[in-house]
């Protein structure tokens, strides 16, 4: 129990008047003779108790017995995972499983460094899919200028880049690729020459650029690759063979500065020409956008790009054919399949493409949605291409950091961005000493700032609230823009890059130490994922070490992976055997770890399973085993909180009857927890949405609210619990800690006044409630409200009645 809730023990029990009735605790004589009922229940505290004791000895399950130097009651109330948070709130679990859902089917594409996509037989560009030209070196075709005429949507901004490229000659555009830039860039270029725009060898960086490059009244378009200015990172440490290396290949470093951009913007001038520099989301683009010639490129809106682009693919087709493949387009089935909020003008492209041929009857609908589904897995795929070349730690770097932030928000996707951001810093420690062990790197204070970094990962910062179990705090939360993104990033990295999965596993087996459930309840279902995925690699490098950890948190996080790993059924039976080893094992931490992994449900298959299990690891340890008996109850409370709580209470009651003391203290610590713990820390992998509104409420008020018919199978259980001598004083404690709390909640405090006569039945009972509701209201510290005592002693009155 609480210390919020605790109640003082030199007024327990304190009985009602003669004649059984007693005073309300809300009449005058309960405030004016406060001090001397509290010496007359502190006088008859003892007999009362006797009378408990006595009645616990007659059910025959041992209450008889003296109490046991270890009580297993200690640690009733009390989560197995010590520290602040305990288990977490459900909001974060549910968070978690959302945004990690089944991996998608895979499929062969390719991936071009101009951003090209071959997927099947079909190339497919920024512009235009099927078989429009390609964009080469050198001049940019008529048609395809053309082409752009008819598709192109102006973004945001487009006249003031405009307005900048005519005053300075020199426009420098910053995005992610497949935002529109490439197609802004093109569109500005045309419109200001009559479509004379000429490309630049991508190979050559600004500073090499001779005026005899540069043809007069023409548009030139300069697309740097992603890591040009590297010098934006730390300098070199150490390793000057690498350095020398890249010298004498002619790779000499030069950071990009406004003074190459002057120097650029010059030479223009002098050609009468103009020329646009698109650059990557990142340090560099940062740094530029706060020169004179940075702009940022947002991404048109999908839906007019997608209607330009089908406009043109059916011109010709049958009227209708257009809003039909529009109305197509927003289909639940096909936006679910793409797994994206809002579409970059390329991907606009490629589905205006798709769904042309769907109306062409060129496709099925399986095959569409197939097309569909490839998106995500397309975006994830450019991500990840290459991203540590060229192989040296410092050149590597920035695009180590993209990538371990990327792979964060997928584990944290939601959740407050300074964990993701924190998470990530952690990552790119262990991808960077993974690539270069004897060359750790450090971290910049002042690199991308925090608002711009999110576009690194297709992401936005947004509030939101994080549930921490006992209250929701606002957070600045980071979510992808699309749905599939997790699954697609992790899928990625896990099955794509072997390498990988050593530094990715070390960080979430990092993350599943850290005491806060809002870092390893995410970490331990990212790692149940991959388990799922690839069970023995999963299981040996992610869940046995955590298993055998001496701690509880990096346990309970092994369980929750065991647990999710086996909501794949081709897994569930390796994850059953693994158990079953694991409770016969002589370790304590691995005997515990099947304790927690069992109150999920998803590895036995069932509730039923799963006590089935839990009693088979009782039966066979004391029954003043602390450590057994307090686990095992708190998976049997998560077992009554998974949606099927009436199979939980008929096995306990025969638990009662089968006589065995350890069953029997299973069952009556369960019971204690059920008065104490909030529903939302007893969050499971399955969804019980009846339970959300009690989040905050005990599990026992929820259950009475839920589920009405359960209340004399609830009630008979707590009674046990209440007359059974070596529970009954921890059980009465939990009761006061349940009535404060339901004074102060209207809603519960009906549940709890229908409860109280079926716990009222005999007059040894009544008078114990009496005796709890007088000691609560005339707590002189925190007395409980006497109107809502008065209601709770009429009801208990109620219970002579049945």
């Amino acid at each position: 129990m609480s210390d919020d809730d605790a109640v003082h023990e030199d007024a327990r029990d304190e009985g009602p008047s003669a004649g059984g009735g007693g005073d309300r605790p809300d009449g005058d004589r309960a405030g004016s003779d406060r001090a001397g009922s509290d010496r007359a229940g502190s006088d008859r505290a003892g007999s009362d108790r006797a009378g408990s004791d006595r009645a616990g000895s007659d059910r025959g399950d041992g209450a008889g017995e003296q109490q046991p130097e270890a009580n297993p009651f200690e640690r009733a109330g009390r989560s197995p995972v010590d520290g602040p948070g305990g288990t977490g709130g459900a909001g974060t679990a549910r968070a978690a499983l959302r945004t990690l859902a089944r991996q998608p089917a895979s499929r062969t594409y390719e991936i071009g460094g101009d951003g090209q996509i071959f997927e099947g037989n079909q190339w497919i560009t920024q512009f235009w899919a099927g078989t429009r030209p390609d964009l080469v070196q050198g001049a940019v075709p008529q048609e395809t200028l053309l082409h752009l005429d008819e598709v192109y949507r102006e973004v945001p901004g487009y006249a003031r880049m405009k307005a900048l490229l005519r005053g300075t000659r020199l426009l420098v555009l910053c995005g992610e690729p497949g935002s529109g830039r490439k197609a802004t860039a093109l569109a500005l270029l045309s419109e200001l020459t009559g479509h004379r725009v000429n490309r630049l060898d991508p190979r050559h960086r600004v500073d090499e650029i001779d005026t005899d490059a540069l043809e007069r009244g023409c548009g030139h378009l300069l697309e740097l690759p992603p890591d040009d200015g590297p010098a934006e990172h730390e300098p070199h440490r150490g390793h000057d063979e690498n350095r020398d290396r890249l010298r004498r290949a002619g790779r000499t470093r030069v950071r990009l500065s406004e003074l190459h951009l002057d120097r650029f913007s010059e030479q223009l001038r002098g050609q009468e020409a103009y020329g646009v520099v698109l650059v990557e989301s990142g340090d560099l683009a940062d740094r530029l956008l706060r020169g004179r010639y940075g702009m940022y490129c947002p991404p048109p809106p999908s839906d007019e790009v997608l209607h330009r682009h089908l406009r043109t693919l059916l011109r010709g087709e049958p009227e209708g054919a257009l809003d039909g493949a529009r109305a197509l387009a927003r289909r639940a089935d096909v936006t679910k399949a793409l797994g994206l909020d809002a579409l970059r003008p390329r991907e606009a492209a490629r589905l205006a493409d798709h769904l042309a041929r769907r109306q062409k009857e060129e496709l099925t609908d399986e095959e569409l949605l197939e097309d569909c589904s490839a998106f995500v897995r397309a975006q994830a795929r450019s991500w990840f291409a290459g991203a540590d070349r060229p192989g040296t730690l410092p050149e590597a770097l920035p695009a180590l950091n993209a990538t371990a932030f990327r792979i964060a928000v997928a584990v944290f996707d939601g959740s407050a961005y300074s964990i993701a951001a924190e998470a990530a810093e952690l990552l790119t420690w262990e991808l960077s000493t993974t690539l270069d062990p004897e060359q750790p790197a450090g971290r910049r204070l002042f690199g991308t700032h925090g608002d711009a970094r999110p576009v690194l990962a297709r992401s936005v910062l947004e509030d939101g609230e994080l549930d921490l179990g006992p209250a929701k705090v606002p957070v600045r939360a980071i979510r992808f823009q699309g749905d599939a993104l997790a699954t697609a990033v992790l899928a990625e990295i896990w099955h794509g890059y072997h390498n990988v999965r050593g530094p990715v596993s070390r960080w979430l087996r990092t993350l599943c130490h850290d005491p806060r459930p809002e870092v390893w309840v995410r970490a331990s279902i990212a790692a149940g994922v991959l388990c799922s995925w690839d069970w023995i690699y999963g299981f040996g490098e992610l869940i046995a070490p955590l298993a055998a950890m001496d701690t509880p948190v990096p346990r309970m996080a092994a369980a929750t992976a065991l647990a999710e790993a086996a909501r794949n059924p081709r897994v569930q039976p390796a994850v059953v055997a693994v158990l079953k080893d694991w409770a016969n094992d002589d370790a304590e931490e691995l005997r515990d770890t099947v304790l927690l992994t069992h109150g999920y449900v998803l590895a036995a298959g069932t509730v039923k399973g799963s006590l089935d299990a839990l009693a088979r690891v009782v039966r066979g340890r004391e029954a003043t085993d602390v450590d057994v008996i307090g686990t095992a109850s708190f998976s049997v409370v998560r077992l009554l909180a998974s949606g099927e709580p009436e199979t939980v209470t008929r096995r306990m009651t025969e638990w009662l009857r089968d006589g065995r003391t350890n069953l029997a203290n299973l069952v009556l610590v369960s019971m204690l927890n059920t008065l104490t713990f909030r529903t939302t820390h007893l969050w499971g992998l399955r969804e019980v949405p009846e339970l959300e509104p009690h989040a905050a409420r005990p599990l026992l008020v929820a259950l009475l609210a839920t589920r009405p018919g359960l209340a004399p199978h609830l009630a008979a259980l707590l009674h046990h619990t209440l007359s059974t001598a070596r529970s009954g004083e921890a059980a009465l404690d939990g009761l006061g800690s349940l009535l404060r709390r339901a004074a102060k909640d209207e809603e519960a405090l009906d549940h709890v006044c229908r409860l109280l006569p079926l716990l009222g039945v005999g007059r040894r009972d009544r008078d114990r409630l009496r005796g709890l509701l007088k000691e609560l209201v005339g707590d002189r510290d925190r007395p409980m409200d006497r109107r809502a005592a008065g209601r709770m002693w009429d009801a208990v009155a109620e219970g002579a009645d049945r």
